[in-house]
């Protein structure tokens, strides 16, 4: 006789997995807040449910914590180097709980990543998954990394910005709009909700432009390089754009990509990227 599988409704999934990474940095001694989905306060929160489970990490606690997550048999989806031009995520994925995205910062946020996690967590509060006690970050704070995500967000993103920013009050945006600006996320707020040309001069625009417009990925490693807090950055960006994303492409094509295969891809993407910049830039005057 065959025992019939039973899938785990995704309200309960996500719990579960929410609960199990809260379990794990318990025991390592990782301190982290939960973002986004499921962990946001149902006064801010959309009729979207979030499909995986986002957590922050201070980043002292990373390495610690990625280890313990793999030992515990999650494996490695995407890396911090591959997942975005913002090298902000690390994806995990779980037979049982599904994806989980370490955040090691936000994008949007210059402040120094120590910083911005100490204020994110200032007068934050505690949910309860299935008995775990899982670290939130206060009201405001939510809002702000909602609207930030809003920004990158060209689909949904509107919808959030109506509800936090255009229906707030005017008392809850000003409070936001000062933790926006201690957390150096000026730029991004406004690219968000519908400022940004206010910000033109800045280093940043170019990039949030790109994103929040829906721009090609080119325009935005260009708006990257541009919005580099170093020289140094700003070269290794350079070398690092024309990489082929291998990650990705073994997701696409559901095995390793040969070595024939990454040439292939990279020489398409040089051809692409340059297309897109000269379409970008004709269509924005730039």
């Amino acid at each position: 006789m065959h025992e019939q599988g039973v899938a785990v409704p995704l309200d309960m999934r996500l719990r579960f997995g929410r609960a199990a990474v809260q379990v794990m940095a318990d025991r390592v001694g990782a301190d982290i807040l939960h973002i986004k989905g499921d962990a946001v306060d149902p006064s801010l929160r959309s009729h979207r449910v979030g499909t995986d489970v986002d957590i922050l990490v201070r980043p002292a606690d990373v390495d610690r914590l990625d280890r313990a997550i793999r030992e515990e048999g999650w494996r490695l989806y995407s890396t911090f180097t591959m997942g975005s031009p913002f090298g902000h995520a690390q994806t995990y994925l779980h037979e049982s709980w599904g994806y989980l995205d370490l955040h090691r910062s936000f994008p949007g946020i210059r402040l120094d990543p120590a910083s911005a996690f100490e204020l994110l967590g200032r007068d934050g509060g505690v949910i309860d998954e299935v008995g775990v006690s899982c670290r939130v970050p206060g009201i405001d704070a939510q809002a702000v990394i909602l609207l930030l995500n809003a920004a990158r967000d060209v689909g949904g993103g509107p919808a959030d910005v109506e509800r936090l920013w255009n229906d707030a009050s005017p008392d809850d945006r000003e409070k936001r709009s000062r933790l926006a600006d201690d957390l150096r996320a000026r730029v991004a707020l406004a690219a968000a909700t519908g400022d940004l040309e206010h910000y033109r001069g800045e280093p940043e625009y170019t990039l949030w432009k790109a994103i929040s417009e829906g721009g090609p990925r080119s325009a935005e490693w260009w708006g990257r390089v541009r919005a580099a807090s170093t020289l140094r950055e700003a070269v290794a960006l350079v070398f690092r754009a024309p990489w082929v994303n291998v990650e990705r492409l073994t997701h696409e094509l559901g095995r390793t990509p040969t070595r024939t295969e990454v040439m292939r891809e990279f020489f398409r993407r040089q051809r692409r990227a340059a297309a897109e910049v000269r379409a970008w830039v004709r269509a924005s005057g730039r």
